[in-house]
């Protein structure tokens, strides 16, 4: 005859309503810190490809305060830039990292 020990490693809580110790709600207590962000779109002529992409992508991101780029690329027209930053970012630089990288704001003189 077999016998079932089981040995209590202190995983789980009785007390807890579901799940085990680690993920339980009743013991559980959160850590995390919101962090608000900033969005802010602008619209760049000239882009083409990936590689324009890339370029206007690296010079935004030097930004001081800039945590993230994503380009919409529309290939022979205005293309949508979103920073995403803790703090707004000054349009000068924006229009100055744009121009760096070879390409304008839409709507700036050529």
């Amino acid at each position: 005859m077999t016998t079932n020990e089981r040995t209590d490693l202190g995983l789980t809580d009785s007390a807890a309503a579901a799940g085990c110790s680690c993920c339980s709600t009743a013991s559980a207590t959160d850590t995390r810190v919101a962090v608000s962000t900033t969005t802010q779109d602008v619209l760049v002529d000239g882009m083409t490809c990936s590689h324009c992409v890339m370029s206007v992508t690296e010079e935004i991101t030097a930004i001081d305060g800039v945590e993230n780029v994503s380009v919409d690329l529309n290939a022979g027209g205005s293309s949508r830039v979103t920073i995403h930053s803790a703090a707004p970012i000054d349009a000068a630089r924006v229009r100055a990292a744009v121009e760096e990288a070879g390409y304008a704001l839409a709507g700036s003189p050529a």
